[in-house]
């Protein structure tokens, strides 16, 4: 066979000139709709961040294990709606500016807090949980589609 005979074979050429590639990442143009989980996935960690503050001083070992696993759905979940580590992090910042405003107390010396264990215990668990959900890794398969039910 001739180099010739190969050439011909080919589907033809058309003369549309070339699209320029899609870009990715932070280069992408703005998604409103992305850009409102996120953000309501910021306000959804503040609240869990003020609640939990709340709840983990007032009962405290119930209330401290209730705030944890709240932070932890909120966090995992926004990592599943979103399918990236920012659906993570985000509700984990949100979370995170809250705590870091309750603790600065007021001027008669108190703040939302309870004793320092629980308040330890309520910081360092949560920013776990918040890094093993940013971590973990992806589902096989995206969680808007489905399996075939043999599988």
């Amino acid at each position: 066979m001739s180099s010739r005979q190969r050439a011909s074979s080919r589907a033809p050429r058309s003369n549309a000139p070339p699209r320029a590639p899609e870009r990715l990442g932070p280069a992408a143009r703005p998604n409103p709709a992305r850009i409102a989980v996120y953000t309501g996935l910021l306000v959804l960690g503040a609240a869990v961040g003020l609640a939990g503050t709340l709840v983990q001083a007032a009962v405290f070992p119930g209330g401290l294990i209730l705030a944890l696993v709240a932070s932890g759905g909120l966090f995992h979940g926004g990592r599943v709606l979103t399918g990236t580590q920012l659906g993570a992090l985000v509700p984990a910042v949100g979370w995170f500016a809250v705590v870091v405003l309750l603790l600065g107390g007021r001027p008669e010396g108190d703040y939302a807090f309870g004793d320092e264990i629980g308040l330890a215990l309520f910081m360092l668990g949560t920013m776990a949980v918040a890094v093993m959900c940013a971590t973990m890794s992806r589902p096989s398969v995206p969680a808007n589609e489905s399996r075939p039910s043999g599988t």
